[in-house]
């Protein structure tokens, strides 16, 4: 429905007009509203995709089109659930409402574009729209110098996967005699060399995943992210990172042609790089103790196991296996489907209860004592999709994603065989790594209480004093973190129903039914179902069964006392007395096996009163150190600040040596002219 998209635009024009007005209060509904009218937009248009919108302006005699495909609709609409959701709460830096909306907008009317432009012009300014968004949502929450530092990071490395894009744009429209229309990129690759179609390739996938997060570009996440609060995490994670992995989808898939020489090497690559970042991203999301910046590590996880899914497609595509390549895309399309509403419960959740006065630090303060039923359930469901428990979303799309590069086996190419077994081994680490991090998020940052009768609670009770009562999360984030719970839940059980949705688009660009063929009846199948097979739809009945195992485990706890232990490690600021464990204590021995990447560095400072035998304060500081930065970014920025320091001397301030510049500058143009 083009009309209800277009309806959108215009509501996102006007919420922030009137966020650059003032008017907060206004411009959050008009924004929300907008969220609403671009998801039932997107959905009435499916399965078939959306009609054809051209634009009364043109840029550079390029009209200006909009066409959005069937999985531009649904990534849109699983992207936009969240970040409206957020739109609506609003951001809690209250006080800065009003830019932070301004950002909403921007990144909104930018991913609008990105999902639907057929033009390269159009396309950068929707693309660079997204990333000033961002950094608009980022700044307005917190303006300081250590926000304006992660966020001027972030646009930095943006910048580096602007300028690969741009490139490889301009490569594309070489090959297409000039145009930046997206209708001939494919033909026109076509009649480029190898050589070429592969470096084209490995530009988009630099250029976007800058902001998919592979690596080295995952650096920039924790940072930003901390940044901010849980509605631009929300965001952030939801409708950007979907647009995101669709035009990278769009890039390698429409725009290089298929079979082609080298692409094998280019769905080798893809996939190694897929895997390495979702390995490296789950390792650093396990060992942190805040909120938002476990959350962003998982999101470039998550974004990395759809790459990866997307790499494998180019194997089964370069070895003719159409319908391998058809299940391997249409997973890795659902799996950020469904983790766009899983991420957006977990930071609308911390939002909650940085709100309710607990900030974003991931500690035993018993939430899940003190607030409502349905945010413990709505939270509880993100989590286990994020873990990819059964019978989530996450675990059904991690699911096929191992049942495809596990069929490997049909390649002729000992290359591509061997690259999907040991991708199979890389995802299997992930997935390992990322339920422990879940476990230890909704353990220690929602379930946990602390409060033993050994300690705070029970000298209380013993001075006749009454307990104080925590703070409950607001009823809008209740509501919020339950309804994105339930749609985690309620889009795996009808999964056989909803992957019709996403069977024209395998149509379009493989020519065969895949998302089709991936259920029969109530099962989900790798395509057939002699190989495989599992049920979320009825998990959910047999599931109950399984609860009879923790009724045992509460009674036979009752049989016997509980033991409260002090912390053992944890160099925390906490009371011993109020929990048992910390999120380094629950984390440290993963630290200790992955020393290697981790690198983790211990600093002890002692400050004295007269002499060192009496120490006045000790103090006890522990990180662990980049990968990347350290010895790719770190050179780069020393270069440019002694290159900047060299540059200096232009700005003498000397009339006569200016002249001289507009001189030599000139005469350099003539000779140019000349020849």
């Amino acid at each position: 429905m083009p009309e209800l998209l277009v309806a959108a635009f215009w509501l996102w024009v006007a919420g922030l007009a009137l966020a650059l007005a003032g008017a907060a209060q206004v411009a959050r509904w008009t924004i929300t509203l907008g969220a609403a009218a671009g998801i039932w937009g997107a959905l009435a248009a499916l399965p078939q995709g959306g009609g054809e919108l051209t634009l009364p302006i043109a840029l550079f005699d390029q009209t200006v089109r909009l066409h959005y495909e069937p999985e531009a609709l649904w990534l849109m609409a699983f992207g936009l659930i969240p970040g409206g959701l957020a739109a609506a709460l609003c951001t809690p830096m209250r006080a800065r409402r009003r830019g932070w909306l301004a950002g909403v907008a921007l990144s909104f009317l930018g991913a609008l574009g990105v999902f639907g432009l057929q033009d390269g012009y159009s396309f950068l300014i929707a693309w660079e729209l997204m990333s000033l968004g961002g950094a608009v949502m980022l700044l307005s929450e917190r303006a300081s110098v250590d926000s304006g530092r992660s966020t001027l990071y972030m646009l930095a490395l943006l910048e580096v996967g602007a300028v690969a894009v741009l490139l490889a744009l301009l490569l594309l429209a070489e090959g297409a005699g000039g145009s930046l229309g997206f209708g001939g990129f494919g033909a026109g690759a076509a009649r480029l060399s190898a050589g070429m179609r592969g470096f084209i390739g490995v530009l988009l996938l630099a250029g976007f995943g800058a902001k998919l997060g592979l690596l080295p570009f995952y650096e920039w996440f924790p940072s930003a992210y901390a940044s901010g609060s849980g509605a631009s995490g929300a965001l952030l994670s939801g409708v950007v990172l979907n647009a995101a992995f669709f035009a990278l989808s769009r890039g390698l898939i429409e725009w290089l042609p298929a079979p082609a020489p080298g692409l094998l090497g280019l769905g080798v690559l893809v996939t190694v790089v897929g895997v390495l970042s979702s390995i490296l991203a789950v390792l650093y999301a396990f060992q942190q103790d805040d909120w938002r910046r476990l959350l962003s590590f998982s999101s470039a996880e998550n974004a990395a196991i759809a790459v990866t899914g997307l790499g494998a497609c180019l194997i089964f595509r370069a070895g003719g296996q159409s319908s391998l390549a058809g299940l391997a895309w249409t997973v890795a399309v659902l799996h950020l489907s469904g983790h766009a509403l899983a991420k957006g419960g977990l930071f609308l959740a911390a939002d909650g209860v940085f709100a309710a006065g607990g900030g974003y630090r991931l500690a035993q303060h018993g939430w899940l004592r003190t607030t409502s039923f349905i945010f413990g359930i709505g939270a509880l469901f993100a989590a286990m999709s994020l873990a990819a428990m059964p019978p989530q979303i996450g675990f059904a799309t991690e699911w096929f994603t191992f049942q495809t590069v596990f069929q490997g086996f049909h390649l002729a190419s000992l290359g591509g065989r061997l690259t999907l077994s040991l991708a199979g081994a890389g995802l299997a680490i992930t997935a390992a790594v990322a339920l422990a991090t879940f476990i230890k998020a909704f353990g220690i940052g929602l379930l946990g209480g602390g409060l033993g009768e050994h300690g705070e609670r029970g000298e209380r009770r013993e001075r006749g004093e009454r307990e104080p009562r925590l703070a409950r999360v607001g009823r809008g984030y209740d509501a919020a973190v339950l309804l994105l719970g339930l749609a985690v839940l309620v889009t795996a059980v009808g999964l056989p129903v909803w992957l019709a949705g996403l069977d024209a688009a395998d149509i379009s660009h493989f020519a065969v039914h895949a998302a089709r063929q991936m259920s029969s009846g109530w099962l989900l199948v790798p395509l057939t179902a002699a190989f495989a097979f599992i049920s979320p739809s009825k998990l959910i009945i047999v599931m109950p069964l399984l609860a009879i195992v923790p009724l045992i485990l509460l009674l036979n706890a009752r049989r016997h006392a509980v033991r409260r232990a002090p912390v053992w490690y944890g160099g925390l600021e906490e009371d011993p007395q109020r929990s048992a464990t910390t999120t380094l204590t629950f984390a440290n021995a993963m630290r200790t096996f992955y020393s290697f990447i981790y690198r983790p560095t211990l600093d002890t400072a002692h400050e004295h009163r007269v002499v060192s035998y009496f120490i006045r304060k000790l103090q006890f500081e522990h990180d662990i150190a980049d990968v990347f930065g350290p010895t790719l970014f770190m050179p780069v920025r020393r270069a440019v600040w002694r290159l900047a320091g060299r540059l200096r001397a232009l700005q003498s301030g000397d009339l006569n040596f200016y002249l001289a510049l507009v001189g030599a500058l000139l005469v350099v143009i003539l000779a140019l002219t000349l020849r």
